[in-house]
């Protein structure tokens, strides 16, 4: 039960006794980690006598912080039923965090714009991770820390932005799915994702 009132503190509380059970069936360690700026979550699998191992940040709202803990649990089953004989997000993983959704939404835990985007989400094969931007917007609506931050994606091309460790770079144009940005510390090319949190350089 402890377990589950730790977990009812970082995601929808009817979702915590679930996640509870999951963590136990496949004994697996549940570390809530520190804010990571490159990754919200983290699977790693059986490895040197260590067991499954999953972190999620502990800075999420409570929605993204379950579909990110969803994301990396059909992860784990992913790895148990092939091992790394497929792609880390191909479509045998599609299929488990498909799965692996059904009970929460049967709890109708989500928003209707969040279970929209999920569902979009799960559609879209040319989806290849939790980074879908449809998905990543319907999830930040909802996060409660508002800050002076913009998205990259607002700001017009040639703005000068810095970076939460002080860095400054000119936004250059959209790649694909990324912005290719100079940095003016260093001088280097560097892709930003488009949901990147920045501060205006007056």
């Amino acid at each position: 039960m402890e377990k589950v009132k730790v977990l009812a503190q970082y995601m929808p509380e009817p979702a915590a006794p679930l996640i509870a059970k999951w963590i136990d069936y496949f004994q697996c360690e549940f570390k809530i980690s520190k804010t990571r700026s490159t990754k919200l979550g983290d699977y790693r699998h059986p490895y040197q006598g260590k067991g499954h191992r999953i972190s999620v940040n502990f800075n999420l709202n409570h929605y993204a912080f379950l579909v990110t803990t969803v994301h990396e649990f059909a992860h784990l089953l992913t790895w148990n039923d092939f091992k790394n004989k497929v792609k880390p997000h191909g479509s045998e993983w599609k299929k488990n965090f498909q799965r692996m959704m059904v009970p929460f939404f049967e709890l109708n835990i989500f928003p209707d714009d969040i279970h929209k985007a999920i569902d979009n989400y799960m559609s879209n094969p040319a989806a290849s991770s939790c980074s879908d931007l449809h998905l990543s917007r319907a999830l930040k609506k909802y996060d409660s820390n508002k800050t002076e931050t913009l998205h990259l994606e607002q700001l017009p091309v040639n703005t000068t932005f810095k970076i939460k460790d002080g860095r400054r770079f000119t936004k250059g144009e959209r790649i694909r799915k990324r912005y290719r940005c100079i940095c003016l510390d260093d001088k280097r090319l560097y892709l930003f994702n488009p949901l990147a949190e920045v501060f205006v350089v007056e």
